[in-house]
């Protein structure tokens, strides 16, 4: 059979599968789901920058406002409400003196609206905008303008805060000077537990009669005045802190058998003084107690300052209602027989030729005895000096206006410090200081050269016959100087306590104080007994 032309051959039927249909379809379908899901990602990068721009630059604000600064500017509105205020707060003390309560209502009340303002503005760490302060400014001008128009000006202003500020100076100064009135009360009253301590001391040599038989026998002692052997002197009537400066001395030196202390006290201390030194053991060193009122030869017609004591004129000057005398000068010790005795050492010990004295308010803390080998160069008085500060120098004690000062001192002579001084005696004789003491005296006796204490007469007496000792023997200012440098206190021979914060007061400086309390004996059984009541 003939096949038909290709021309004319009937066309094949050609068919997808169902499955080929479905496999397009869900191609579209994830084509789709990608292009939503990839516009949606890019609007998210898009807005996500813009968030995180806005609060990184939310937080650069916060962290760089400075609001010292921008209280500073001259710009800001944090500047123009503060000086505002403050204008404002002059205004309410002047309302408040013409009695227009309502304008210093007014005034206080805008001045609490500004400080919260710009309160919550250093909080949040941005500025105060212009629509937060306009109210505020524009209420304070007005209210600034009504005081101003009702003749508070600016001169009237002026003169009243002078008048208040002159008015504060004088209260502080009244507090300065009750405050002063008050320590100086303070550093002049013997606690309660010292004053217990010296009446059991002075019942039991009262009762004891061993002991007046011991002191008697060591009267006659040849160490007392045994030149080979080391001499100390403390003039005091204070028996705990005379102690200590025994102890702490006798405890710093290797051979205390070859030590002799010499004490004066007066006459209320005298039998708790002898009780204390032959009670208790002081390593074999030789204790010497002596009561002033014994000293006959120490009399009105012999030395100018007894005189001056008893003067009924002399006590009044100190301690009346003069108000030419400064309060830390009305302390009893200055006026005191037993502070003025250092001037007449060579008189009570005329066979000593050198002596090292000590005040009763010092700590020995190494060994004294080289100052006993020290050459003075034929000068009278080792001391340390204390010109390291400028108002240590001479014009700051004496009165320079006086010509019997000025015509035989140099006023910017060094000072120097009592409390521990090595005296040759034999030079000190020779050079007749005590007498030199007299004649000052004498001249002072209308208190026109200083006003009080032994210092400036010891200047006087021991000038030009002073050798400079090493700054480290004697080291000053831990009754009233709070800033010491450690190395220095433990690098002295000698601490000192001058000043009203004594070691045994309440006020004394905690820092210093163990200092001295380590040469207490605190487990002796009448301490104790004292420190409890």
């Amino acid at each position: 059979m003939r096949r038909r032309a290709t021309d004319y051959r009937r066309p094949v039927r050609r068919r997808f599968s169902h499955w080929i249909c479905a496999l397009f379809g869900l191609f579209v379908v994830a084509v789709l789901v990608l292009f939503v899901v990839h516009h949606n990602h890019n609007e998210d990068r898009v807005e996500h920058p813009v968030h995180e721009e806005d609060s990184k630059m939310e937080r650069d604000v916060h962290e760089k406002l400075n609001f010292t600064e921008e209280i500073l500017s001259v710009t800001s509105l944090s500047r123009q409400l503060a000086e505002q205020m403050t204008i404002a707060k002059a205004y309410v003390i002047i309302a408040k003196e013409h009695n227009n309560f309502y304008l210093a209502w007014e005034l206080s009340s805008m001045i609490r609206s500004c400080q919260l303002l710009l309160s919550k503005a250093a909080m949040r760490g941005r500025p105060i905008t212009l629509e937060e302060a306009e109210p505020i400014i524009s209420r304070l001008s007005s209210l600034i303008y009504k005081a101003q128009d009702a003749h508070y000006d600016i001169a009237t202003t002026i003169v009243t805060m002078k008048s208040h500020i002159q008015a504060l100076e004088e209260r502080a100064n009244a507090a300065t000077a009750q405050s002063t009135v008050f320590g100086q009360l303070v550093a002049e009253a013997f606690p309660k537990s010292l004053h217990c301590l010296i009446l059991k001391l002075s019942s039991d040599w009262l009762k004891r009669l061993p002991l007046k038989d011991l002191a008697n026998e060591q009267r006659n002692s040849p160490r007392l005045v045994d030149n080979n052997l080391y001499h100390f002197c403390v003039f005091s009537d204070n028996v705990l802190a005379t102690s200590v400066v025994v102890n702490s001395t006798i405890s710093n030196a290797g051979h205390s058998k070859q030590m002799v202390f010499h004490i004066i006290t007066n006459g209320v201390s005298y039998g708790a003084m002898q009780a204390w030194f032959l009670s208790n053991d002081f390593k074999g060193a030789m204790i010497e107690v002596q009561n002033i009122e014994e000293f006959s030869w120490l009399n009105i017609s012999y030395s100018p300052i007894v005189k001056q004591l008893l003067d009924v004129d002399s006590r009044a000057y100190y301690f009346g209602e003069n108000p030419d005398v400064e309060p830390r000068l009305r302390n009893p010790k200055y006026i005191a027989l037993l502070n003025h005795l250092r001037f007449y050492i060579p008189e009570i010990y005329p066979q000593l030729e050198k002596i090292v004295f000590l005040d009763d308010d010092v700590v020995v803390q190494k060994d004294l005895t080289p100052l006993f080998s020290l050459d003075l160069h034929g000068n009278v008085n080792g001391a340390v000096e204390t010109c390291l500060e400028a108002y240590h120098r001479y014009y700051k004690y004496l009165n320079f206006s006086n010509p019997i000062i000025s015509s035989k001192f140099d006023p910017q002579a060094c000072g120097w410090a009592f409390g521990m001084n090595v005296f040759d005696l034999v030079a000190w004789r020779k050079a007749n200081v005590t007498a030199r003491y007299h004649y000052w005296q004498e001249q002072n006796a209308d208190k026109t050269l200083w006003k009080m204490g032994t210092l400036p007469v010891g200047l006087l007496a021991f000038y030009g016959l002073t050798e400079p000792l090493d700054r480290r023997w004697h080291v000053l200012g831990l009754g009233y100087d709070l800033n010491i440098d450690n190395r220095l206190i433990d690098s002295a021979a000698v601490i000192h306590f001058n000043g009203n914060m004594k070691p045994w007061l309440k006020l004394a400086i905690g820092r210093y104080k163990p200092l001295w309390e380590r040469y207490i004996n605190l487990t002796h059984p009448y301490i104790q007994d004292c420190a409890s009541s």
